[in-house]
């Protein structure tokens, strides 16, 4: 520095405004030009969307705009897409806008946390895959899936898988007052038997595949969709437990129409999120004996109206059956126990073994 020398303001330096000079606004781009598209794949990020066309359609890969803030996509989502929208290697679209759901099925952490995590969007189906052995049937389980169902608005189907190990009879009576479909596949020497069957029903419906390790899910999807190539394992002999082998949810295109989404193999399925009179709404046959059901009522208590409704054959003639399978439901939604169920089978007895 001159000494003695006097500064003015040609000796400021002013630093460039970095975010630009365009006013702000609260309106958002409309981007009539956005071309819909279906997501397929979420990992780490970035989407896979089918983008379809007269050519079948192609694949996308998409960022999530910016603008949408903190909304997440999820499988199955219809959304619009800006940006290079040509499927290229190297290539990346972003994802301006996410319609509006028609259902989403969540889960939570565990039955104490608040958060939900949404799973999917828009399927109209939830198919609850259980094997009859190998490994055992876990009804706790799949009564949470169940419950998961009903507050979602989707309908529930049971596919029971390697029934050439066990009378699935035995099994399917642990469900039966719930009306449920249900269908039963078995290992055969020129591959699934049963398979018609659970093709006609997933037939111009999107699907859910929802089930623990080892269940032959992924066995299941390959036999469905030849080109899915989704990995398959077998049963730990030691623990009883399935090995996880699918990582990934994927939406497919089954060639027949519909589509299917398989799911990592799951071990818990938290319900902290779930209304239990979203519960008693799948019930038609028992709904209107709750009227009479004192305020607060948890349906499983000597107050109970359901039990005189029952009692008087309002029900029908599976009434005392459905009321159990209710209240079974709704234990479960409140993470209470069984007195038959073993301890310490899995993780917050939200799997333990059908006895």
């Amino acid at each position: 520095m001159t000494p003695g020398r006097r500064y003015d303001e040609d000796d400021v330096r002013i630093r460039p405004n970095r975010r630009g000079s365009r006013p702000r606004t609260k309106e958002r781009p409309r981007h009539a030009d956005a071309v819909p598209a279906r997501v397929v794949v979420v990992d780490r990020g970035r989407s896979t969307c089918l983008v379809e066309g007269t050519d079948g359609g192609h694949l996308v890969t998409a960022m999530r705009a910016r603008e949408l803030g903190r909304t997440g996509v999820v499988v199955g989502d219809e959304v619009a897409l800006v940006g290079d929208t040509s499927g290229r290697a190297d290539t990346l679209a972003r994802i301006v806008r996410i319609d509006e759901r028609r259902t989403v099925l969540r889960r939570t952490a565990d039955d104490t946390d608040p958060v939900e995590r949404v799973v999917v969007a828009n399927a109209d189906q939830l198919v609850v895959v259980a094997a009859v052995a190998d490994p055992e049937p876990r009804a706790r389980l799949v009564d949470r899936f169940l419950v998961a169902a009903y507050d979602a608005g989707m309908d529930p189907l049971l596919c029971l898988t390697k029934g050439d190990l066990r009378d699935a009879r035995e099994v399917l009576s642990t469900w039966a007052p719930l009306g449920l479909d249900a269908v039963v596949t078995s290992r055969g020497e020129g591959g699934i038997v049963g398979l018609d069957a659970v093709r006609e029903r997933l037939h111009g419906r999107t699907s859910v595949l929802v089930g623990h390790s080892g269940v032959g899910k992924s066995t299941l999807v390959n036999a469905l969709v030849p080109d899915a190539d989704r990995a398959t394992g077998s049963v730990n002999a030691v623990t009883g437990r399935g090995r996880h082998t699918s990582t990934s949810m994927a939406a497919m295109l089954l060639p027949d129409g519909g589509w299917i989404i398989d799911t990592p193999g799951i071990r818990s399925f938290g319900l902290a999120h779930v209304d239990p009179e979203r519960v008693l709404g799948a019930f038609a046959d028992l709904r209107d004996g709750e009227q009479e059901c004192p305020r607060g009522c948890t349906h499983d208590e000597e107050e109970c109206a359901l039990d005189a409704w029952v009692a008087a054959g309002r029900a029908g003639s599976a009434g005392p059956e459905r009321l159990a399978s209710l209240r079974r439901l709704l234990a479960t939604l409140r993470g209470e126990r069984e007195p038959d169920m073993q301890r310490g089978r899995d993780r917050e007895d939200q799997s333990s073994p059908l006895q």
